[in-house]
Protein backbone atom coordinates (compact mmCIF):
# COMPACT_ATOMS: atom_id res chain seq x y z
CA UNK A 1 0.00 0.00 0.00
CA UNK A 2 2.79 2.34 -0.92
CA UNK A 3 0.39 5.09 -2.05
CA UNK A 4 -1.61 5.17 1.18
CA UNK A 5 -0.72 8.17 3.36
CA UNK A 6 -3.86 9.05 5.31
CA UNK A 7 -5.80 7.19 7.98
CA UNK A 8 -8.51 4.95 6.56
CA UNK A 9 -12.24 5.58 7.01
CA UNK A 10 -12.21 2.61 9.38
CA UNK A 11 -9.89 4.46 11.75
CA UNK A 12 -6.88 2.17 11.21
CA UNK A 13 -3.68 4.10 10.67
CA UNK A 14 -1.79 3.34 7.43
CA UNK A 15 1.14 1.67 9.15
CA UNK A 16 -1.04 -0.77 11.09
CA UNK A 17 -3.08 -1.47 7.96
CA UNK A 18 0.02 -2.19 5.90
CA UNK A 19 1.30 -4.55 8.59
CA UNK A 20 -2.07 -6.31 8.77
CA UNK A 21 -2.33 -6.61 5.00
CA UNK A 22 1.07 -8.29 4.79
CA UNK A 23 0.27 -10.57 7.71
CA UNK A 24 -3.04 -11.65 6.17
CA UNK A 25 -1.34 -12.41 2.88
CA UNK A 26 1.28 -14.29 4.89
CA UNK A 27 -1.47 -16.46 6.37
CA UNK A 28 -2.64 -17.41 2.88
CA UNK A 29 0.93 -18.14 1.75
CA UNK A 30 1.61 -20.28 4.82
CA UNK A 31 -1.53 -22.24 4.10
CA UNK A 32 -0.14 -23.02 0.66
CA UNK A 33 3.23 -24.05 2.04
CA UNK A 34 1.53 -26.41 4.50
CA UNK A 35 -0.54 -27.97 1.71
CA UNK A 36 2.42 -28.43 -0.62
CA UNK A 37 4.68 -29.91 2.06
CA UNK A 38 1.97 -32.28 3.31
CA UNK A 39 0.74 -33.59 -0.06
CA UNK A 40 1.78 -36.98 -1.47
CA UNK A 41 0.94 -36.58 -5.15
CA UNK A 42 3.58 -34.97 -7.39
CA UNK A 43 0.80 -32.94 -8.94
CA UNK A 44 0.52 -30.95 -5.71
CA UNK A 45 3.91 -31.30 -4.02
CA UNK A 46 5.98 -30.77 -7.22
CA UNK A 47 3.74 -28.93 -9.70
CA UNK A 48 1.96 -26.99 -6.95
CA UNK A 49 -1.40 -27.29 -8.67
CA UNK A 50 -3.21 -25.84 -5.68
CA UNK A 51 -4.37 -22.54 -4.22
CA UNK A 52 -5.20 -21.09 -0.81
CA UNK A 53 -7.01 -18.00 0.38
CA UNK A 54 -8.61 -16.32 3.37
CA UNK A 55 -12.18 -14.93 3.41
CA UNK A 56 -14.17 -12.86 5.87
CA UNK A 57 -17.46 -13.88 7.48
CA UNK A 58 -19.44 -12.41 4.55
CA UNK A 59 -17.59 -14.55 2.03
CA UNK A 60 -15.34 -11.78 0.70
CA UNK A 61 -11.76 -12.69 -0.16
CA UNK A 62 -9.36 -10.71 2.01
CA UNK A 63 -6.05 -12.34 1.04
CA UNK A 64 -4.75 -14.97 -1.35
CA UNK A 65 -1.50 -16.76 -2.00
CA UNK A 66 0.20 -16.28 -5.37
CA UNK A 67 -1.16 -19.50 -6.82
CA UNK A 68 -3.51 -20.47 -9.69
CA UNK A 69 -5.67 -17.68 -11.22
CA UNK A 70 -8.48 -20.01 -12.34
CA UNK A 71 -8.68 -21.44 -8.81
CA UNK A 72 -8.60 -18.13 -6.98
CA UNK A 73 -11.00 -16.07 -9.06
CA UNK A 74 -13.68 -18.75 -8.72
CA UNK A 75 -13.22 -19.39 -4.98
CA UNK A 76 -15.86 -16.90 -3.77
CA UNK A 77 -18.58 -19.05 -5.30
CA UNK A 78 -17.35 -22.01 -3.25
CA UNK A 79 -17.55 -19.99 -0.04
CA UNK A 80 -21.03 -18.76 -0.97
CA UNK A 81 -22.16 -22.34 -1.60
CA UNK A 82 -20.90 -23.41 1.84
CA UNK A 83 -22.44 -20.42 3.63
CA UNK A 84 -25.81 -21.50 2.27
CA UNK A 85 -25.40 -24.78 4.25
CA UNK A 86 -25.28 -23.02 7.65
CA UNK A 87 -21.70 -23.92 8.61
CA UNK A 88 -20.77 -24.13 12.29
CA UNK A 89 -17.43 -23.66 14.06
CA UNK A 90 -15.55 -26.96 13.91
CA UNK A 91 -16.93 -27.86 10.46
CA UNK A 92 -14.96 -28.39 7.28
CA UNK A 93 -16.87 -28.65 4.01
CA UNK A 94 -15.55 -30.48 0.95
CA UNK A 95 -16.87 -29.86 -2.57
CA UNK A 96 -15.99 -30.15 -6.24
CA UNK A 97 -19.37 -29.78 -7.98
CA UNK A 98 -19.00 -27.18 -10.77
CA UNK A 99 -22.69 -26.36 -10.43
CA UNK A 100 -22.39 -25.73 -6.68
CA UNK A 101 -19.23 -23.70 -6.13
CA UNK A 102 -16.62 -25.83 -7.91
CA UNK A 103 -14.71 -25.45 -11.18
CA UNK A 104 -14.15 -28.98 -12.51
CA UNK A 105 -14.24 -32.27 -10.63
CA UNK A 106 -10.48 -32.84 -10.10
CA UNK A 107 -10.28 -29.51 -8.24
CA UNK A 108 -11.36 -30.47 -4.72
CA UNK A 109 -12.08 -27.54 -2.42
CA UNK A 110 -12.17 -27.42 1.37
CA UNK A 111 -13.85 -24.56 3.21
CA UNK A 112 -13.39 -24.17 6.97
CA UNK A 113 -15.21 -21.63 9.13
CA UNK A 114 -12.77 -19.81 11.41
CA UNK A 115 -13.97 -18.91 14.87
CA UNK A 116 -11.17 -17.98 17.29
CA UNK A 117 -12.47 -17.61 20.82
CA UNK A 118 -13.03 -14.02 21.91
CA UNK A 119 -11.24 -12.75 25.01
CA UNK A 120 -14.66 -12.55 26.66
CA UNK A 121 -18.11 -13.60 25.48
CA UNK A 122 -19.29 -9.99 25.41
CA UNK A 123 -16.33 -8.63 23.44
CA UNK A 124 -17.48 -6.45 20.52
CA UNK A 125 -20.96 -7.87 20.97
CA UNK A 126 -19.78 -11.17 19.48
CA UNK A 127 -20.51 -14.60 20.85
CA UNK A 128 -17.58 -16.60 22.12
CA UNK A 129 -17.34 -18.80 19.00
CA UNK A 130 -18.81 -16.66 16.21
CA UNK A 131 -17.47 -17.21 12.71
CA UNK A 132 -15.11 -14.42 11.65
CA UNK A 133 -13.90 -15.86 8.36
CA UNK A 134 -13.19 -18.88 6.20
CA UNK A 135 -10.02 -20.71 5.21
CA UNK A 136 -10.16 -22.16 1.71
CA UNK A 137 -7.85 -24.60 -0.05
CA UNK A 138 -8.33 -25.93 -3.58
CA UNK A 139 -6.14 -28.66 -5.07
CA UNK A 140 -6.18 -30.58 -8.33
CA UNK A 141 -6.34 -34.26 -7.37
CA UNK A 142 -4.73 -36.64 -9.86
CA UNK A 143 -7.88 -38.78 -9.97
CA UNK A 144 -11.47 -38.42 -8.76
CA UNK A 145 -12.98 -41.42 -10.57
CA UNK A 146 -14.91 -41.31 -13.81
CA UNK A 147 -14.49 -43.07 -17.12
CA UNK A 148 -10.69 -42.78 -17.46
CA UNK A 149 -7.69 -42.62 -15.12
CA UNK A 150 -6.95 -39.04 -14.22
CA UNK A 151 -10.56 -37.90 -14.61
CA UNK A 152 -9.76 -35.75 -17.67
CA UNK A 153 -11.57 -37.67 -20.46
CA UNK A 154 -11.47 -36.09 -23.90
CA UNK A 155 -14.76 -37.61 -25.00
CA UNK A 156 -17.01 -37.00 -21.98
CA UNK A 157 -20.56 -35.95 -22.88
CA UNK A 158 -21.93 -35.45 -19.35
CA UNK A 159 -20.46 -34.63 -15.97
CA UNK A 160 -21.24 -38.10 -14.61
CA UNK A 161 -18.50 -39.51 -16.84
CA UNK A 162 -15.89 -37.14 -15.42
CA UNK A 163 -15.73 -38.41 -11.85
CA UNK A 164 -17.26 -38.27 -8.40
CA UNK A 165 -19.39 -35.14 -7.99
CA UNK A 166 -19.40 -33.72 -4.46
CA UNK A 167 -21.80 -30.92 -3.50
CA UNK A 168 -20.81 -28.94 -0.39
CA UNK A 169 -20.65 -31.70 2.25
CA UNK A 170 -19.43 -31.75 5.85
CA UNK A 171 -16.24 -33.75 5.93
CA UNK A 172 -15.51 -32.58 9.46
CA UNK A 173 -18.24 -31.89 12.03
CA UNK A 174 -17.50 -30.42 15.45
CA UNK A 175 -13.81 -31.04 14.89
CA UNK A 176 -14.15 -34.75 14.04
CA UNK A 177 -13.68 -36.28 10.58
CA UNK A 178 -16.80 -38.00 9.33
CA UNK A 179 -15.40 -41.37 8.29
CA UNK A 180 -18.56 -42.24 6.37
CA UNK A 181 -18.05 -39.25 4.08
CA UNK A 182 -14.32 -39.82 3.66
CA UNK A 183 -14.88 -43.52 2.95
CA UNK A 184 -17.50 -42.67 0.33
CA UNK A 185 -15.06 -40.35 -1.45
CA UNK A 186 -12.13 -42.78 -1.31
CA UNK A 187 -14.27 -45.68 -2.57
CA UNK A 188 -14.91 -43.78 -5.81
CA UNK A 189 -11.37 -42.74 -6.76
CA UNK A 190 -8.31 -44.49 -8.08
CA UNK A 191 -5.30 -44.68 -5.74
CA UNK A 192 -7.26 -43.87 -2.56
CA UNK A 193 -4.08 -43.90 -0.46
CA UNK A 194 -2.73 -40.89 -2.34
CA UNK A 195 -6.11 -39.15 -2.28
CA UNK A 196 -6.39 -39.66 1.47
CA UNK A 197 -2.99 -38.04 2.02
CA UNK A 198 -3.77 -35.07 -0.22
CA UNK A 199 -7.09 -34.50 1.52
CA UNK A 200 -5.29 -34.60 4.86
CA UNK A 201 -2.83 -31.98 3.59
CA UNK A 202 -5.73 -29.68 2.69
CA UNK A 203 -7.19 -30.09 6.17
CA UNK A 204 -3.81 -29.19 7.66
CA UNK A 205 -3.60 -26.07 5.48
CA UNK A 206 -6.99 -24.86 6.67
CA UNK A 207 -6.08 -25.58 10.29
CA UNK A 208 -2.94 -23.50 9.88
CA UNK A 209 -5.04 -20.52 8.78
CA UNK A 210 -7.19 -20.75 11.91
CA UNK A 211 -4.10 -20.87 14.13
CA UNK A 212 -2.46 -17.90 12.44
CA UNK A 213 -5.61 -15.79 12.48
CA UNK A 214 -5.93 -16.47 16.21
CA UNK A 215 -2.34 -15.22 16.57
CA UNK A 216 -3.29 -11.99 14.79
CA UNK A 217 -6.24 -11.52 17.13
CA UNK A 218 -3.87 -11.89 20.06
CA UNK A 219 -1.37 -9.44 18.56
CA UNK A 220 -3.68 -6.68 17.35
CA UNK A 221 -6.99 -7.31 19.07
CA UNK A 222 -10.13 -8.76 17.55
CA UNK A 223 -11.74 -5.43 16.67
CA UNK A 224 -8.65 -4.11 14.89
CA UNK A 225 -8.24 -7.25 12.76
CA UNK A 226 -11.91 -7.31 11.76
CA UNK A 227 -11.77 -3.61 10.85
CA UNK A 228 -8.65 -4.46 8.88
CA UNK A 229 -10.64 -6.91 6.76
CA UNK A 230 -12.92 -4.10 5.60
CA UNK A 231 -10.11 -1.58 5.23
CA UNK A 232 -7.95 -3.82 3.04
CA UNK A 233 -10.87 -4.54 0.71
CA UNK A 234 -11.92 -0.88 0.54
CA UNK A 235 -8.36 0.16 -0.24
CA UNK A 236 -8.06 -2.29 -3.14
CA UNK A 237 -11.47 -1.29 -4.49
CA UNK A 238 -10.55 2.38 -4.55
CA UNK A 239 -7.20 1.69 -6.19
CA UNK A 240 -8.91 -0.47 -8.83
CA UNK A 241 -11.55 2.18 -9.54
CA UNK A 242 -8.77 4.71 -10.09
CA UNK A 243 -7.11 2.36 -12.57
CA UNK A 244 -10.36 1.73 -14.46
CA UNK A 245 -11.06 5.46 -14.67
CA UNK A 246 -7.71 5.85 -16.42
CA UNK A 247 -8.86 3.57 -19.26
CA UNK A 248 -10.65 5.26 -22.17
CA UNK A 249 -14.43 4.83 -22.05
CA UNK A 250 -15.95 2.75 -24.80
CA UNK A 251 -17.09 -0.70 -25.85
CA UNK A 252 -14.41 -3.00 -27.17
CA UNK A 253 -15.25 -6.24 -28.96
CA UNK A 254 -13.35 -9.37 -29.96
CA UNK A 255 -13.93 -13.02 -30.81
CA UNK A 256 -11.87 -16.18 -31.08
CA UNK A 257 -12.49 -19.92 -31.36
CA UNK A 258 -11.85 -23.23 -29.64
CA UNK A 259 -10.73 -26.09 -31.86
CA UNK A 260 -13.60 -28.52 -31.35
CA UNK A 261 -14.98 -30.01 -28.15
CA UNK A 262 -13.65 -33.58 -28.25
CA UNK A 263 -16.82 -34.80 -29.95
CA UNK A 264 -16.53 -32.77 -33.18
CA UNK A 265 -13.67 -30.75 -34.69
CA UNK A 266 -15.82 -27.75 -35.55
CA UNK A 267 -14.61 -24.38 -34.30
CA UNK A 268 -16.51 -23.02 -31.31
CA UNK A 269 -16.88 -19.24 -31.09
CA UNK A 270 -16.34 -17.09 -28.01
CA UNK A 271 -17.44 -13.46 -28.41
CA UNK A 272 -17.08 -10.64 -25.93
CA UNK A 273 -17.99 -6.98 -25.58
CA UNK A 274 -16.07 -5.12 -22.87
CA UNK A 275 -17.58 -1.79 -21.86
CA UNK A 276 -15.50 0.67 -19.87
CA UNK A 277 -17.73 3.33 -18.33
CA UNK A 278 -16.13 5.61 -15.79
CA UNK A 279 -14.93 3.41 -12.94
CA UNK A 280 -16.78 0.25 -14.01
CA UNK A 281 -16.04 -2.53 -16.47
CA UNK A 282 -18.92 -4.65 -17.82
CA UNK A 283 -18.02 -7.81 -19.72
CA UNK A 284 -20.74 -9.46 -21.82
CA UNK A 285 -20.31 -12.78 -23.66
CA UNK A 286 -23.53 -12.52 -25.67
CA UNK A 287 -22.98 -14.18 -29.05
CA UNK A 288 -20.83 -16.95 -27.58
CA UNK A 289 -21.74 -20.48 -28.68
CA UNK A 290 -24.39 -22.51 -26.91
CA UNK A 291 -23.21 -25.14 -24.44
CA UNK A 292 -21.52 -28.08 -26.10
CA UNK A 293 -22.02 -31.81 -26.17
CA UNK A 294 -18.33 -32.23 -25.26
CA UNK A 295 -16.47 -31.14 -22.15
CA UNK A 296 -15.24 -27.62 -22.97
CA UNK A 297 -18.19 -26.01 -21.22
CA UNK A 298 -16.97 -23.62 -18.52
CA UNK A 299 -19.03 -22.68 -15.45
CA UNK A 300 -19.68 -18.96 -15.17
CA UNK A 301 -17.33 -18.84 -12.16
CA UNK A 302 -14.49 -20.02 -14.41
CA UNK A 303 -15.26 -17.43 -17.10
CA UNK A 304 -15.50 -14.74 -14.43
CA UNK A 305 -12.15 -15.79 -13.01
CA UNK A 306 -10.55 -15.38 -16.45
CA UNK A 307 -12.00 -11.89 -16.77
CA UNK A 308 -10.67 -10.92 -13.34
CA UNK A 309 -7.21 -12.13 -14.37
CA UNK A 310 -7.15 -9.96 -17.49
CA UNK A 311 -8.41 -6.89 -15.64
CA UNK A 312 -5.63 -7.38 -13.09
CA UNK A 313 -3.09 -7.63 -15.93
CA UNK A 314 -4.12 -4.32 -17.53
CA UNK A 315 -4.20 -2.45 -14.20
CA UNK A 316 -1.63 -1.90 -11.46
CA UNK A 317 -0.29 -5.30 -10.34
CA UNK A 318 0.68 -3.82 -6.95
CA UNK A 319 -2.96 -3.50 -5.87
CA UNK A 320 -3.47 -6.02 -3.04
CA UNK A 321 -5.41 -8.99 -4.48
CA UNK A 322 -8.75 -9.36 -2.72
CA UNK A 323 -12.48 -8.83 -3.18
CA UNK A 324 -11.96 -5.10 -3.70
CA UNK A 325 -10.14 -5.69 -7.00
CA UNK A 326 -13.27 -7.24 -8.48
CA UNK A 327 -15.93 -4.84 -7.21
CA UNK A 328 -15.78 -2.60 -10.34
CA UNK A 329 -16.08 -5.63 -12.68
CA UNK A 330 -19.29 -7.35 -13.78
CA UNK A 331 -19.52 -10.42 -16.01
CA UNK A 332 -22.50 -11.79 -17.91
CA UNK A 333 -22.91 -14.87 -20.12
CA UNK A 334 -26.24 -16.22 -21.43
CA UNK A 335 -27.65 -19.18 -19.53
CA UNK A 336 -27.16 -22.41 -21.43
CA UNK A 337 -24.12 -21.06 -23.25
CA UNK A 338 -20.55 -22.36 -23.41
CA UNK A 339 -19.64 -20.01 -20.53
CA UNK A 340 -22.72 -20.56 -18.38
CA UNK A 341 -23.79 -24.17 -18.99
CA UNK A 342 -26.62 -26.03 -17.35
CA UNK A 343 -26.19 -29.38 -15.59
CA UNK A 344 -25.36 -32.10 -16.42
CA UNK A 345 -22.98 -30.57 -18.97
CA UNK A 346 -19.45 -31.98 -19.13
CA UNK A 347 -17.00 -29.29 -17.97
CA UNK A 348 -13.58 -30.77 -17.24
CA UNK A 349 -11.97 -29.10 -20.26
CA UNK A 350 -13.69 -25.77 -19.66
CA UNK A 351 -11.63 -25.07 -16.58
CA UNK A 352 -8.30 -25.74 -18.28
CA UNK A 353 -8.81 -24.86 -21.97
CA UNK A 354 -11.87 -22.65 -22.38
CA UNK A 355 -10.61 -20.41 -19.58
CA UNK A 356 -7.45 -19.82 -21.62
CA UNK A 357 -9.44 -18.73 -24.66
CA UNK A 358 -11.58 -16.42 -22.54
CA UNK A 359 -8.32 -14.84 -21.39
CA UNK A 360 -7.18 -14.43 -25.00
CA UNK A 361 -10.42 -12.90 -26.20
CA UNK A 362 -10.74 -10.40 -23.32
CA UNK A 363 -7.10 -9.38 -23.83
CA UNK A 364 -7.86 -8.84 -27.53
CA UNK A 365 -10.87 -6.69 -26.69
CA UNK A 366 -8.86 -4.50 -24.31
CA UNK A 367 -5.89 -4.15 -26.68
CA UNK A 368 -7.23 -0.82 -27.96
CA UNK A 369 -7.90 0.51 -24.46
CA UNK A 370 -4.55 -0.57 -22.96
CA UNK A 371 -2.19 -1.37 -25.86
CA UNK A 372 1.00 -1.16 -23.80
CA UNK A 373 -0.25 -3.74 -21.32
CA UNK A 374 -1.63 -6.35 -23.71
CA UNK A 375 0.89 -8.87 -25.08
CA UNK A 376 0.78 -10.72 -28.35
CA UNK A 377 -0.98 -14.07 -28.26
CA UNK A 378 0.50 -16.52 -25.76
CA UNK A 379 0.25 -20.28 -26.20
CA UNK A 380 -3.43 -20.19 -25.17
CA UNK A 381 -3.59 -23.74 -23.81
CA UNK A 382 -2.56 -25.74 -20.77
CA UNK A 383 -1.54 -28.77 -22.90
CA UNK A 384 -3.16 -31.23 -20.49
CA UNK A 385 -1.53 -34.68 -20.56
CA UNK A 386 -2.82 -37.49 -18.36
CA UNK A 387 -1.37 -41.02 -18.28
CA UNK A 388 -2.81 -43.59 -15.90
CA UNK A 389 -3.49 -47.25 -15.26
CA UNK A 390 -7.07 -48.45 -15.13
CA UNK A 391 -6.24 -50.51 -12.04
CA UNK A 392 -5.52 -47.27 -10.17
CA UNK A 393 -1.85 -48.05 -9.56
CA UNK A 394 -0.72 -44.65 -10.90
CA UNK A 395 -2.01 -41.46 -12.47
CA UNK A 396 0.31 -38.85 -13.93
CA UNK A 397 -1.14 -35.44 -14.79
CA UNK A 398 0.75 -32.50 -16.25
CA UNK A 399 0.05 -29.14 -17.80
CA UNK A 400 2.97 -28.25 -20.05
CA UNK A 401 4.33 -24.74 -20.51
CA UNK A 402 4.79 -22.95 -23.82
CA UNK A 403 5.47 -19.55 -25.32
CA UNK A 404 4.42 -16.27 -23.72
CA UNK A 405 3.46 -13.54 -26.17
CA UNK A 406 5.94 -10.75 -26.87
CA UNK A 407 5.30 -7.40 -25.23
CA UNK A 408 5.80 -3.92 -26.63
CA UNK A 409 9.23 -3.55 -25.04
CA UNK A 410 10.24 -7.10 -24.18
CA UNK A 411 10.48 -10.58 -25.70
CA UNK A 412 8.02 -13.21 -24.61
CA UNK A 413 9.16 -15.74 -22.00
CA UNK A 414 10.14 -19.24 -23.13
CA UNK A 415 8.52 -22.44 -21.89
CA UNK A 416 6.28 -21.01 -19.19
CA UNK A 417 2.72 -21.48 -18.00
CA UNK A 418 0.47 -18.68 -19.23
CA UNK A 419 -2.97 -17.27 -18.59
CA UNK A 420 -5.11 -19.08 -16.06
CA UNK A 421 -2.47 -21.48 -14.77
CA UNK A 422 0.60 -20.80 -12.68
CA UNK A 423 2.04 -24.22 -11.92
CA UNK A 424 5.59 -25.52 -12.02
CA UNK A 425 6.62 -28.47 -14.16
CA UNK A 426 7.07 -31.96 -12.76
CA UNK A 427 10.84 -32.59 -12.54
CA UNK A 428 12.17 -35.42 -14.68
CA UNK A 429 13.54 -37.13 -11.57
CA UNK A 430 10.10 -37.10 -9.95
CA UNK A 431 8.37 -38.46 -13.05
CA UNK A 432 10.77 -41.38 -13.41
CA UNK A 433 10.75 -42.13 -9.68
CA UNK A 434 7.01 -41.97 -9.09
CA UNK A 435 5.63 -43.39 -12.33
CA UNK A 436 6.34 -46.13 -14.91
CA UNK A 437 7.37 -43.41 -17.35
CA UNK A 438 10.68 -42.51 -18.97
CA UNK A 439 11.39 -38.99 -20.19
CA UNK A 440 12.94 -39.16 -23.66
CA UNK A 441 13.08 -35.44 -24.35
CA UNK A 442 12.26 -32.19 -22.59
CA UNK A 443 13.49 -29.11 -24.42
CA UNK A 444 12.60 -25.75 -25.94
CA UNK A 445 11.38 -25.73 -29.56
CA UNK A 446 13.69 -23.57 -31.74
CA UNK A 447 11.89 -21.18 -34.11
CA UNK A 448 8.53 -21.64 -32.36
CA UNK A 449 8.32 -18.03 -31.10
CA UNK A 450 6.75 -15.59 -33.54
CA UNK A 451 9.24 -13.18 -35.10
CA UNK A 452 8.88 -9.47 -34.43
CA UNK A 453 10.70 -6.45 -33.08
CA UNK A 454 10.16 -8.37 -29.87
CA UNK A 455 10.23 -12.17 -30.27
CA UNK A 456 7.48 -14.44 -28.93
CA UNK A 457 8.43 -17.02 -26.32
CA UNK A 458 9.39 -20.54 -27.36
CA UNK A 459 7.22 -23.59 -26.91
CA UNK A 460 8.40 -26.87 -25.37
CA UNK A 461 8.67 -30.49 -26.43
CA UNK A 462 8.00 -33.20 -23.84
CA UNK A 463 8.33 -36.84 -24.90
CA UNK A 464 7.46 -39.67 -22.49
CA UNK A 465 7.69 -43.43 -22.99
CA UNK A 466 5.01 -45.36 -21.11
CA UNK A 467 6.46 -48.59 -19.68
CA UNK A 468 3.17 -50.34 -18.89
CA UNK A 469 -0.34 -50.62 -20.27
CA UNK A 470 -2.04 -47.29 -19.70
CA UNK A 471 -4.66 -44.81 -20.84
CA UNK A 472 -3.51 -41.52 -22.31
CA UNK A 473 -5.77 -38.45 -22.39
CA UNK A 474 -4.89 -35.18 -24.13
CA UNK A 475 -6.84 -31.93 -23.83
CA UNK A 476 -5.03 -29.26 -25.83
CA UNK A 477 -5.60 -26.22 -28.06
CA UNK A 478 -3.78 -24.08 -30.63
CA UNK A 479 -3.10 -27.10 -32.84
CA UNK A 480 -5.01 -25.53 -35.74
CA UNK A 481 -5.08 -21.79 -35.02
CA UNK A 482 -1.71 -20.27 -34.09
CA UNK A 483 -1.20 -17.72 -31.30
CA UNK A 484 -1.42 -14.35 -33.02
CA UNK A 485 1.26 -11.70 -33.42
CA UNK A 486 0.42 -8.02 -33.01
CA UNK A 487 1.59 -4.72 -34.52
CA UNK A 488 3.17 -6.55 -37.48
CA UNK A 489 4.61 -9.40 -35.42
CA UNK A 490 4.32 -12.94 -36.77
CA UNK A 491 2.26 -15.73 -35.25
CA UNK A 492 3.79 -18.27 -32.91
CA UNK A 493 4.11 -21.90 -33.97
CA UNK A 494 1.14 -24.20 -33.53
CA UNK A 495 1.32 -27.11 -31.12
CA UNK A 496 1.28 -30.79 -32.05
CA UNK A 497 0.53 -34.09 -30.29
CA UNK A 498 2.08 -37.39 -31.39
CA UNK A 499 1.84 -41.01 -30.26
CA UNK A 500 4.70 -43.14 -31.55
CA UNK A 501 5.49 -40.42 -34.06
CA UNK A 502 1.97 -40.25 -35.52
CA UNK A 503 -0.03 -37.04 -35.14
CA UNK A 504 -3.18 -37.39 -33.03
CA UNK A 505 -6.09 -34.98 -32.44
CA UNK A 506 -5.89 -32.09 -30.03
CA UNK A 507 -8.37 -33.85 -27.78
CA UNK A 508 -8.14 -37.60 -27.53
CA UNK A 509 -8.23 -40.53 -25.11
CA UNK A 510 -6.53 -43.79 -26.14
CA UNK A 511 -5.29 -47.00 -24.51
CA UNK A 512 -1.61 -47.67 -25.21
CA UNK A 513 0.75 -50.64 -24.94
CA UNK A 514 4.06 -50.73 -23.04
CA UNK A 515 6.82 -48.93 -24.93
CA UNK A 516 4.52 -46.28 -26.43
CA UNK A 517 6.02 -42.79 -26.68
CA UNK A 518 3.76 -39.77 -26.24
CA UNK A 519 5.10 -36.43 -27.48
CA UNK A 520 3.58 -33.02 -26.81
CA UNK A 521 4.93 -30.01 -28.71
CA UNK A 522 3.50 -26.84 -27.25
CA UNK A 523 2.74 -23.60 -29.10
CA UNK A 524 5.05 -20.58 -29.18
CA UNK A 525 4.03 -17.02 -28.42
CA UNK A 526 3.24 -14.41 -31.04
CA UNK A 527 5.71 -11.68 -31.98
CA UNK A 528 5.27 -7.94 -31.38
CA UNK A 529 6.21 -5.35 -34.02
CA UNK A 530 7.87 -5.52 -37.43
CA UNK A 531 10.47 -8.35 -37.55
CA UNK A 532 12.72 -6.18 -39.74
CA UNK A 533 13.09 -3.80 -36.80
CA UNK A 534 14.59 -6.41 -34.50
CA UNK A 535 17.99 -5.40 -33.21
CA UNK A 536 20.84 -7.23 -34.98
CA UNK A 537 22.50 -8.07 -31.67
CA UNK A 538 19.25 -9.61 -30.42
CA UNK A 539 19.01 -11.75 -33.56
CA UNK A 540 22.57 -12.94 -33.12
CA UNK A 541 21.85 -13.77 -29.48
CA UNK A 542 18.75 -15.75 -30.54
CA UNK A 543 20.90 -17.87 -32.86
CA UNK A 544 23.69 -18.28 -30.32
CA UNK A 545 21.18 -19.48 -27.72
CA UNK A 546 19.58 -21.93 -30.13
CA UNK A 547 16.26 -20.11 -30.11
CA UNK A 548 16.47 -19.32 -33.81
CA UNK A 549 18.00 -21.43 -36.57
CA UNK A 550 20.01 -19.93 -39.40
CA UNK A 551 16.92 -19.99 -41.61
CA UNK A 552 14.86 -18.45 -38.85
CA UNK A 553 11.59 -19.64 -40.36
CA UNK A 554 8.72 -20.10 -37.93
CA UNK A 555 6.72 -23.30 -38.27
Amino acid sequence: MSESTDATDDGIDPVTLEVLRNQLEGVAEEMGQTLIRGAYSPNIKERRDCSTALFDADGRMIAQAEHIPVHLGAMPQAVDAVRERDPEPGDVFVLNDPFAGGTHLPDVTMVSPIAPAAESPEEDGLEDRSIVGYAVSRAHHADVGGMVPGSMPAGAREIYQEGLRIPPTRLVADGEIREDVRSLVLANVRNPRERRADLRAQLAANDRAADRLADLFDEHGRETVLEGFDAVIDYSAERMREQVRALPDGTYEASDVLEGDGITDEDVEISVAVTVDGEAIAVDFAGTAAQLEGNLNAPLAVATSAVYFVVRCVTDPEIPPNEGCYEPVSVRAPEGSLLNPEAPAAVVGGNVETSQRVTDVVFAALAEAAPDRVPAGSQGTMNNLTVGARDGSFTYYETIGGGFGARAERDGMDGVQVGMTNTLNTPVESIETEYPLRVERYALRPDSGGRGRQRGGLGLERALTVETEATVSLLTERRRHAPGGVAGGEDGARGENLIDGESVPAKTTVDVEPGTTVTVRTPGGGGHGDPDERDADALEADRADGKLTEDGADE
